[in-house]
């Protein structure tokens, strides 16, 4: 396994950013049997999602985020040291999703930009990649964003995804500083890379036979024995990695994969389910941001009277599974926003005004 230990990085904010159009899976649906359809809602847990309209890219979702992440800290452009941006729903084969961004921003050009091709697993894997930046010194401030449209790869008569994915972008700061060390275990097995694949569209099979073979194609039970067997180890490895205990820790973000699933492995690993936050009912499965969605929504309103101690756990496709042990401080920031539409945060006010000036 790959394991680290980073000491002197701080965790300034985190921004999340979801399409306005609302589809209600029990009201909107229309290809499959309402009987069907309510049996997937309450086992998955997913109620309604937000989906983009036409025209809109994972691209747009994380540049919002970040753009009011950045006026909210008041970093300017020109004080990024590096965009890493973790996608699979990129604008083009190339050039990189980052390098649209970075125009977008109005980054330097001493700023470091790149993509990293990962899905479900990949927020600790870009938290990790970010905060090695930082702790190495070749980097005092780097954003990490992430973002997804699953919503565009799902076929229209696959009920087993059709249902459960919706849209999310995010944004995360890190910044040079701080006491506090954070812990990463990092995980794959290519052996199960077809267990959740579109196999058409890339080069290997640019154009298939089967157009169903452009879309998502998942294998549910080996993708719910995966998760059920690596998730619990992940858990334990990283609390021993960090030397602390799940009662000493104060949140465990998961994946918002399915409600069934992450209520089995809270069970088995003896976690108390107020320590595991749900945006699943609202939002849906929106792969690997579901994992910054849901900790803007748990942290938004609250008020963090001290440093707490947050797990992200994530995992899927690849397959690979991933943790970042985190510390969020009082004044870490978390902000949630609608495309096209308006920010909803702490210090909303301020955020405005610093964006105006």
């Amino acid at each position: 396994m790959t394991t680290a230990l980073i000491k002197g990085v701080s965790l300034r904010g985190v921004a999340s950013c979801v399409p306005t159009k609302v589809f209600d899976n029990q009201k909107d649906t229309v290809d499959f049997d309402p009987k069907e359809v309510k049996k997937v809602v309450a086992m998955a847990g997913v109620k309604q999602r937000r989906v983009v309209e036409e025209g809109v890219c994972a691209s747009d979702l994380c540049r919002e985020a970040a753009r009011k992440l950045m006026a909210q800290l008041d970093w300017s452009a020109d004080s990024v040291d590096a965009l890493i941006m973790v996608t699979q729903s990129p604008d083009y084969f190339l050039p990189s999703t980052a390098s649209l961004i970075h125009r977008d921003l109005g980054l330097s050009t001493h700023c470091a930009v790149f993509d990293v091709g990962l899905g479900c697993s990949g927020f600790p894997y870009g938290l990790w990649l970010g905060s090695m930046m930082v702790q190495s010194g070749s980097a005092k401030r780097v954003l990490v964003l992430h973002g997804e449209t699953p919503s565009r790869f799902t076929h229209f008569q696959d009920r087993a995804t059709l249902l459960l994915f919706g849209d999310a972008g995010s944004a995360a700061a890190l910044e040079a500083g701080g006491n506090n060390t954070w812990g990463f275990s990092l995980h794959s097995d290519g052996q199960g890379y077809d267990d959740l694949i579109i196999p058409g569209g890339g080069f290997r099979c640019a154009t298939p036979d089967d157009e169903r073979d452009n879309f998502l194609h998942m294998k549910g039970s080996n993708i719910f024995n995966f998760t059920v067997q690596r998730v619990p180890e992940l858990i334990n490895d990283t609390l021993e990695l960090v030397g602390e205990t799940s009662e000493q820790t104060d949140t465990f973000i998961f994946h918002q994969s399915n409600q069934f699933i992450m209520k089995h492995i809270a069970k088995k690993c003896a976690l108390p389910l107020e320590k595991i936050p749900l945006t699943l009912a609202e939002f849906g499965n929106t792969g690997g941001p579901s994992v910054p969605l849901t900790m803007t929504h748990h942290y938004k309103d609250k008020v963090v009277e001290r440093p707490e101690k947050s797990m992200l756990l994530a995992y899927g496709v690849g397959l690979s599974w991933s943790s970042a042990y985190v510390v969020v401080e009082a004044d870490t920031q978390f902000l949630h926003m609608d495309y096209p539409g308006n920010l909803t945060a702490s210090k909303t006010a301020e955020a405005e005004s610093k964006e105006s000036n």
